[in-house]
């Protein structure tokens, strides 16, 4: 029997060799190439021979955490990294996010939900970086003009205020990936309002109202619980 293409590389770093194994099998079996690591030192030493297109990290290891991973790799690479962490560890999990991982799944983990957070980062990486200069910007149902702050959805045309349109700019910057509450206040009001979930919860609701009049879901911005939320401005199914 032909072995499956490879679809990219994936480092896999977690101390518990049962959890190493099963993603090793399952990854391996969609057609990516695996390799594996105890902690967050070998982890880095795989590295320095081998490009991974995507790491998958637990957050609680020996020696060095995945926190602490997470900001060693992001500090040299733009790798996608998703974060295991178990129920209720809200903390360093948004600590993880914050560090600059790129999303995260809770154990213990649907397998079929994983490798969909798999595909998905590798999208987000393949896809050229948005230009922070640009005009414009167009992803899925939206297109986006920031001279002229006009914003279309399915060529609906949407009125925003001036901070409604700047956490659009942002979510629409970071398509996919889980951005903490932290994150967002920080990026869009400064650095003195990290504190204040609450207040990026009202405008949150604004932009959802204004998006998708019809119900105000969540359709394009999903709320990730305790975390932060999720832009994703494909087509409604």
């Amino acid at each position: 029997m032909n072995a499956p293409d490879v679809h990219g590389n994936i480092l896999v770093v977690d101390d518990e060799s049962q959890i190493t194994r099963v993603l090793r099998t399952a990854l391996g079996g969609h057609g990516y190439s695996v390799r594996t690591a105890g902690d967050g030192d070998e982890a880095l030493e795989v590295m320095r021979d081998w490009s991974p297109d995507l790491v998958i990290t637990d957050l609680s290891m020996p020696n060095m955490s995945g926190l602490e991973l997470c900001r060693r790799i992001r500090s040299k690479s733009a790798v996608p990294i998703i974060v295991l962490s178990v129920r209720g560890e809200e903390t360093p999990k948004v600590e993880a996010l914050d560090a600059g991982a790129d999303d995260y799944v809770t154990k213990p983990f649907n397998m079929n939900e994983l490798i969909a957070r798999v595909r998905a980062g590798l999208r987000r990486a393949a896809r050229p970086a948005q230009d922070e200069n640009a005009s414009k910007i167009e992803a899925g149902d939206f297109q986006i003009d920031l001279n002229t702050r006009i914003v279309k959805v399915q060529d609906r045309e949407v009125r925003l205020t001036p901070k409604e349109f700047d956490l659009l700019i942002y979510l629409a910057r970071n398509p996919g990936r889980v951005l903490t509450h932290r994150t967002l206040l920080a990026a869009v009001w400064g650095g003195n309002n990290t504190q204040q979930p609450e207040y990026l919860h009202v405008f949150i609701n604004h932009l959802r109202k204004k998006l998708d009049p019809e119900d105000g879901s969540a359709h394009y911005i999903a709320t990730e619980k305790w975390v932060g939320y999720r832009f994703e401005p494909s087509e409604i199914k």
